[in-house]
């Protein structure tokens, strides 16, 4: 075993082989040249878009001096989910391929022109080589890095499908009257068209008479799969398509037949269905998941883009590595800490996993973990940030809609389940060091923690700042987003301009504008820039100034510290370090533009940082935004059909209406489902297909609920045989990708008994009542001062998951202070589940007619007593009493 360092080009290559190993799970090309340029000038645009609506809202309008303030358009709902879904489905069609050759179709193709090859010659064979270089020329990407003519065609389309929706929203709210089939016709829209359109009519294809509305939803649609298909895969592709044709043929099961006759529905035309699907806000590929999009996930997925962008993520991972780095097991320790710190950044699991992997998993093998156990730690870690608050994933801000839930107690319930999940992957990453001896890196090889915060300390203020404005003032998660990346995009211009030289002039300059500002509120009731403009007000006190002038604070300082850095670009920003990609971003800007002189120039590399996290974000948002666009074609077929009623008559009578069978369903469903698509997508299907049923069974919060689905979607991350993020984790580990998986699932059981726990103790998520928001609430001080309540709902329930999780570590790593037995680990799992979720029990409850609560406290009471007699056993043996004594390096773990 060594614990050196890593060399000098081993460390410069760890994050290369991560940017590899990502555009090869995702799919993704690698740009150059003007398609490089074009995806970059797209996402900035997205983004700029998504930041002016999280300021200004669907109004677009600019404050011109003198002239005053212009409205430039006032946008619906439904124009600002279709340019939401334009760029996305742009930036998808530039940055995924449509074909690399190696698809089932192609792989058909292929196989039909050799078997040509072999039977003719002549003629044939030249027609068939013409068609397939023609096919090749047209769509075959087979490196990854040329835009292709079927690229250029679909996002040519895209701005006809999107812009339709933009431009004639006017004729759109008529045809919701009259229907799609009342529409003009294309020639009408395009008169250039009209010779084209009477060719075809004379065909026999009605193209003339057919509605342009109708077209350009039916070419929307089919783009939202094609997108789906390159950016998530064929799999879900089909799944999606295959409710399009349950919507148009479903008509045909009769409802006599038995088991299926539960799926039969009325019979409705293309018209309607194209018209439910992409001119409709309630369902659809413009309803409520892609109306989340634009509202929430965009901006923290853009807030993290930001974050890291700044240099956060390399500093997390170093800090965690400073906290834990030298004690027993340390790098794996370091591993969940990093993880958890980026989770709250990127809040996807294969993103955490490569960003935080390419660094602890290489650190994890030297010091002596297995490949496939320092992978499975990464995986396993790197999945729970879509659990882990102040941000979460995508998912979350769903719930937020879905159960009409304040965001700010999304994350108060949360907070307890992340927790004891991270926990739970420490103590069996420290037994597991502590069985086979590994102990900690060598101290001199890890940075001061200290030193280290004081000179980072700046990193954490984002996201204090963001749980502030969700959780203190209770901004809309929007807002909280919006002003954190101000202050973000403010701090970073500050650090930047300030060094020895520049710090007094810049504090100075700062202090005096923001002075000037409180005077001009104080004087004239406007802004210091509206005084300058003619404008005037009603003068106000101090107390009101301050408050008016405070969220200007982070324009001022950008404003200045900008100034600074124009007046000074040559020099030096010692507390700043940007992320790798905006020193690439800026080498590549500085040769294309053929001024390498601009490197080292303070100002264009705060401008490349600027504009990298906007690119990055929009890049990351892409996946996330063809997600839920075709994820809501899934609620709109339900809705259009009337499947949801009844589905969830059928769902009842299969569970017997029992929670407990409800919930298992609900389990393996969303692990099944979940295997290979976003966590996003599984949310969206199981909530429109099972979540009425639960919603009827009652009984329990609809948040539980809500964050159980939520739950199982991200364990189908790391659950074999598609793992995703564990085969991500395993390309760095060189590791059997399959064993990676089992490893990583069974690091993270708790993670599949824990929503067990909260749906039958609301108590962990900090909740108290039944049923919805109206019905139940976040704790608050009086509950917590009934003790009733408070000790046997909240508090048993707490310590026992805690406790439980313990349990499951044994469970899993065969060890505590020495070797187990089979019998003493599945003595600890009895006791794990025992203390955890004793409502799995609730048939033996109810025989024995025994009040739940009573119940619970007795079960949880008879694993806890077991759970401390097989540790004390355990104990024991390691003494050296009753059993064998273990070796000396591995005697007894200490305290984790």
């Amino acid at each position: 075993m060594s614990d050196r360092p890593p060399t000098e080009a081993e460390s410069d290559a760890l994050p290369e082989e991560a940017d590899e190993i990502v555009q090869e799970l995702e799919r993704k090309r690698s740009l150059r040249g003007w398609a490089a340029a074009a995806a970059a000038v797209i996402g900035v645009a997205f983004s700029v878009f998504q930041l002016w609506l999280a300021a200004r809202g669907f109004s677009l309008t600019l404050s011109l001096p003198v002239v005053g303030r212009v409205q430039v358009a006032a946008l619906q709902q439904l124009q600002v989910n279709a340019i939401h879904v334009t760029f996305a489905l742009l930036l998808a069609f530039l940055l995924f391929p449509p074909t690399q050759g190696e698809g089932f179709l192609a792989r058909r193709l292929s196989a039909a022109r050799a078997a040509i090859h072999d039977r003719f010659d002549g003629a044939v064979v030249r027609v068939t080589d013409a068609v397939a270089a023609v096919l090749a020329w047209f769509m075959l990407d087979d490196d990854g890095e040329r835009v292709t003519p079927a690229d250029l065609v679909c996002m040519a389309l895209s701005v006809l499908a999107g812009g339709y929706v933009v431009t004639e929203f006017d004729e759109i709210q008529r045809l919701r009257v009259f229907g799609l089939e009342s529409g003009r016709p294309i020639q009408e829209v395009f008169p250039v068209l009209h010779g084209v359109v009477d060719v075809v009519a004379a065909l026999g294809i009605p193209l003339d008479a057919t509605s342009y509305a109708f077209l350009a939803g039916v070419a929307g649609t089919l783009l939202v799969l094609e997108a789906t298909r390159r950016a998530l895969g064929f799999p879900l592709m089909v799944l999606v398509g295959s409710f399009l044709v349950y919507a148009r043929f479903g008509y045909l099961i009769p409802s006599s037949a038995p088991l299926v006759g539960v799926f039969g529905t009325t019979q409705i035309d293309w018209y309607t269905i194209v018209q439910n699907l992409w001119f409709n806000t309630e369902n659809g590929i413009f309803g409520l998941p892609v109306s989340v999009s634009v509202q929430y996930i965009y901006i923290f997925v853009l807030f993290g883009a930001f974050l890291e962008m700044s240099g956060a993520g390399r500093w997390f991972i170093d800090f965690a590595y400073s906290l834990t780095g030298s004690r027993k097991g340390g790098p794996a320790k370091a591993s969940i800490l990093a993880s958890g710190f980026m989770g709250t950044i990127s809040g996807s699991s294969i993103a955490n996993t490569v960003t935080t992997g390419a660094f602890t998993i290489p650190l994890m093998k030297r010091s002596g973990y297995r490949s496939e156990f320092a992978g499975a730690v990464e995986a396993s870690a790197s999945s729970g940030g879509q659990i882990l608050p102040p941000v979460m994933g995508a998912a979350a801000f769903l719930i937020v809609s879905y159960t009409g839930t304040p965001f700010n107690e999304v994350v108060v319930a949360a907070a307890i389940p992340a927790v004891v999940f991270f926990f739970g992957v420490w103590v069996m990453v420290h037994l597991e060091a502590s069985r086979t001896g590994i102990g900690g890196v060598d101290p001199s090889e890890l940075v001061d923690a200290i030193p280290h915060l004081r000179r980072g300390w700046f990193y954490l203020l984002p996201l204090i700042l963001l749980l502030v404005y969700l959780v203190g003032i209770r901004y809309t998660p929007a807002r909280s987003a919006w002003f954190t990346i101000v202050a973000l995009i403010a701090l970073i211009a500050l650090l930047a301009a300030y060094n020895e030289r520049t710090r007094l002039p810049l504090i100075g300059a700062i202090s005096a504008l923001f002075l000037a500002e409180m005077a001009s509120f104080a004087a004239t009731g406007v802004s210091l820039l509206g005084f300058l403009t003619g404008a005037s007000g009603t003068p106000m006190g101090l107390r009101a100034a301050f408050d008016y002038a405070a969220p200007n604070l982070g324009w001022i300082v950008t404003l200045v510290s900008v100034a600074v850095l124009l007046v000074r670009p040559r020099g030096d920003s010692p507390l700043l370090d940007y992320d790798d990609h905006v020193a690439e971003s800026a080498e590549t800007v500085a040769e294309t533009v053929g001024r390498p002189g601009l490197l080292g120039n303070r100002p264009f590399e705060y401008a490349t940082f600027l504009g990298s996290a906007m690119d990055s974000g929009a890049r990351t948002a892409t996946t996330v935004v063809v997600a839920v666009a075709a994820a809501g074609i899934i609620p709109g077929v339900v809705s259009s059909t009337g499947l949801g009623p009844n589905l969830t008559s059928l769902i009842l009578a299969v569970s017997g209406e029992s929670l407990v069978l409800l919930l298992i369903i609900t389990a393996i469903s969303s692990i099944i489902l979940g295997m290979g698509m976003p966590t996003t997508v599984t949310y969206i299907i199981l909530v429109s297909l099972l979540g009425p049923a639960i919603s009827q069974i009652g009984g329990i919060p609809i948040l539980a609920a809500h964050l159980f689905i939520l739950y199982f979607g991200v364990i189908a991350d790391i659950t074999p045989p598609v793992a995703v993020a564990a085969y991500a984790a395993s390309g760095i580990a060189k590791s059997d990708q399959f064993q990676t998986g089992v490893e990583a699932f069974t690091l993270s059981l708790n993670k599949a008994i824990v929503p067990f726990a909260f749906v039958f103790a609301p108590g962990i998520l900090l909740l108290r009542g039944t049923g919805g928001p109206a019905t139940v609430n976040t704790l608050t001080t009086a509950d917590v001062l009934d003790v009733g309540f408070f000790v046997p709902e909240v508090l048993i329930p707490v310590v026992a998951v805690f406790l439980g999780v313990y349990a499951l570590g044994p469970t899993v790593i065969g060890y505590l202070y020495s070797p187990l037995s089979r019998a003493e680990r599945a003595g600890f799992a009895i006791a794990a589940l025992w203390l955890m979720a004793p409502g799995f029990f609730g048939v033996v409850r109810d025989t024995l007619g025994v009040p739940p609560l009573a119940f619970d406290l007795a079960v949880r009471a008879l694993g806890f007593v077991v759970f401390v007699a097989l540790l004390l056993k355990n104990r024991r043996t390691r003494d050296g009493a009753g059993g064998e004594s273990v070796d000396a390096g591995a005697a007894a773990p200490a305290d984790p």
